[in-house]
């Protein structure tokens, strides 16, 4: 542990998951520097507020980490725990995220009230999602059904779905996974079936740029493999300007020392798709990312995700 260095305050949001992920944070430092004194700060961000609206009319997922980005800049706190999903691809100079924590499952899941799988659903069903990528990937694959916009935190879904409100509602696996709700899911989505967010599984830890200290206290939890393909995908993003306002996806995976990254822009009907898939060395992520941009804006990306904002 670097000298002088006992105390450590955390910004998290206040909600199950965030808390989970922050605890997670605490308890994985604690063990790599024993008698370290860590400190959680909840606070409830804009994005966590407003529920009424969708997410991609109201400023986008940026909206659950400037509050937190805020508590950095007042050293109010040392570090910010994320997830990378909800992270835009630009943040401010002042901060940085070094270290992002072992993927969990990166996949998407349905959990429906009767335990029918998506393909079983009646048609007409109604699914609930505040992802407009998810949207237009099932309207791809199911443009029978309805698809009504879900806001709020993981346990409020699944309320709203035991409230009769939804036939069924997809959430990110990981999220289920670790608030202790995987055996709710009637059926994961393979990564061929619906690409995931930018990010999506992954724990980043942010800090001030200029916080050397901190940065390497927090080191030893970083996951070189889950910053690879981050990485990668958030290069994607980049090259094309996604965010949650946009159905963009991405996913990249390590095998046998090479890293496939696949994208997807999609209508958010589902009807028009650009998708591609590259592959490079390891260490490529960047290139790729915008390799992988560049074919699918030859693909027509950019008239949709244009189309999409029109919208």
């Amino acid at each position: 542990m670097p000298t002088g260095a006992q105390n450590l305050r955390i910004a998290t949001r206040s909600s199950a998951l965030a808390l989970w992920q922050a605890e997670h944070v605490r308890e994985r430092l604690q063990r790599e520097h024993v008698g370290l004194d860590i400190e959680l700060i909840p606070i409830t961000t804009t994005g966590d507020k407003i529920l009424d609206r969708p997410l991609a009319k109201i400023g986008g997922k940026g909206l659950f980490i400037k509050e937190l980005e805020q508590a950095l800049l007042d050293e109010r706190a040392d570090i910010a725990v994320h997830s990378m999903k909800d992270v835009p691809v630009l943040i401010p100079t002042a901060f940085v995220i070094p270290v992002l924590l072992e993927r969990e499952d990166p996949r998407d899941a349905l959990v429906s009230i009767s335990g029918a799988h998506f393909s079983e659903l009646n048609t007409g069903a109604i699914v609930g999602t505040s992802s407009l990528r998810r949207k237009s990937q099932l309207l791809s694959r199911r443009p029978d059904v309805e698809i009504r916009d879900l806001r709020g935190n993981v346990t409020t879904r699944l309320e709203k779905l035991r409230a009769g409100e939804f036939d069924a509602i997809v959430l990110a696996t990981a999220g289920l996974k670790r608030l202790g709700y995987a055996e709710q899911i009637s059926n994961t989505f393979e990564v061929n079936e619906v690409i995931p967010a930018v990010g999506q599984g992954a724990i980043g830890i942010e800090c001030r740029a200029d916080d050397k200290k901190t940065q390497a206290l927090i080191a030893p939890l970083h996951d070189h493999s889950t910053g690879l393909r981050v990485t990668a995908e958030r290069a994607m993003s980049g090259y094309l300007d996604g965010g949650c306002d946009v159905p963009l996806a991405a996913h990249a995976t390590l095998t046998n020392g090479t890293l496939r990254l696949t994208g997807l822009v999609a209508s958010l009907d589902g009807r028009r798709i650009a998708q591609h898939e590259v592959t490079g060395a390891l260490d490529a992520g960047p290139a790729l990312g915008i390799e992988l941009g560049t074919a699918l804006e030859a693909g027509g990306a950019r008239e949709i995700l244009r189309d999409v904002r029109l919208t």
